[in-house]
């Protein structure tokens, strides 16, 4: 007896040591996978919340779908065929197991209109396409000028170039998407008619076929995004700013130019990827309004039908992309800032 108790406790004991000596020896390796497992339960916690507010939200998916006058016979066929009359822990399990696998379910829409099978992973397809062309162009425009106006203005804090791009910057960000997007209509479209005032894509059609038409709903959000991450990177250039190593550096007779890009700027950068990241998550918010208002046929648009009508299986498959979007852009934006400051390597 008193022997087992005092074996036991060398196995976890050991246990630990070696996870302790693996993390010591790859910590960003240590890092990535608590990162990763942190990502996976809350993509997990994310699917219940979305799978009950989808479930409780009022009115029956298959009357909503079928319409009033539809019969009691063709309801409970239609419940049947979206798997409705099981329990909600059985529809919830069952919904997951299948995502998992790839399997998003059919849409209930095309279902109700006759459709043997509608699987809605091939239905987000081509939505999914044209939303990923219009966030991966407002990305690259956006870093690039978010990058070179925050740090202008941080560097150059309280001058007239600094007043002028906070001013502007302010004023982006504090306007809403439909908003922009209504005063870009009215100059563009109204005043000029320059640009056509809706973006329509033929179906399985490229968007870049036609730039004309993307050049509203980019320049909506991008003014948006833009503006934001302008007045973050600017904060984050002049609180390194007045850290002690960039007081030494200018001491010891560095020229400014050294001590600008050397100290402020890439310390600064740590900061500015976490920014990027916040607004890449941003984009799928916003992309949601911009494709409503310029008629943009996106995942945002695809959306906002499937909510009208009831769609619930659509809704929880596009919510469920939106929720591990997040998380992939998070667990990238902490590994880059892990590459760009040396002491968070040896600390992940």
């Amino acid at each position: 007896m008193s022997t087992s108790l005092i074996v036991a406790p060398k196995r976890p004991v050991a246990f630990v040591q070696a996870l302790s000596g693996l993390r010591r020896r790859h910590p960003v390796l240590a890092f990535l996978t608590r990162r990763v497992a942190a990502g996976v339960l809350t993509l997990f916690a994310a699917s219940i919340v979305i799978f009950l507010a989808t479930e409780f939200l009022p009115g029956n998916p298959a009357s909503v779908v079928l319409g009033k006058n539809a019969t009691p016979a063709a309801l409970y066929a239609l419940r049947l065929k979206l798997g409705l009359d099981h329990s909600l822990f059985y529809q919830y399990t069952h919904w997951l197991v299948a995502a998992m696998h790839g399997d998003l379910g059919n849409s209930a829409t095309q279902i109700a209109a006759g459709a043997t099978s509608a699987p809605i992973s091939k239905i987000l397809g081509s939505p999914l396409l044209n939303s990923a062309v219009l966030a991966v162009i407002t990305t690259v425009l956006m870093i690039p000028i978010s990058l070179v106006f925050g740090v202008w203005a941080g560097i150059r804090a309280g001058r007239r170039a600094d007043n002028a791009i906070s001013v502007i910057s302010l004023a982006l960000a504090s306007l809403p998407e439909f908003v922009v997007g209504a005063i870009l209509l009215l100059v563009f479209f109204d005043a000029l008619n320059l640009l056509p005032p809706v973006a329509l894509v033929a179906p399985g059609a490229s968007p870049l076929g036609d730039p004309k038409a993307l050049i509203l709903p980019v320049l909506t959000l991008l003014m948006i995004t833009s503006g934001w991450a302008i007045r973050q990177i600017r904060a984050g250039v002049i609180e390194v700013g007045y850290h002690s190593y960039v007081t030494m550096a200018r001491l010891n007779g560095l020229p400014e130019r050294r001590v600008v890009w050397r100290y402020i700027v890439r310390n600064a950068l740590a900061t500015s990827v976490q920014v990027v990241a916040q607004n890449i998550q941003y984009l799928l918010g916003g992309i949601i309004v911009v494709e409503s208002i310029f008629a943009y046929p996106g995942i945002g648009s695809l959306l906002v039908n499937a909510v009208g009508v009831r769609d619930f299986r659509e809704v929880q498959a596009i919510a469920i992309i939106i929720a591990a979007f997040y998380v992939l852009v998070n667990i990238v934006a902490d590994l880059a800032v892990t590459f760009l400051v040396p002491k968070l390597r040896t600390a992940a």
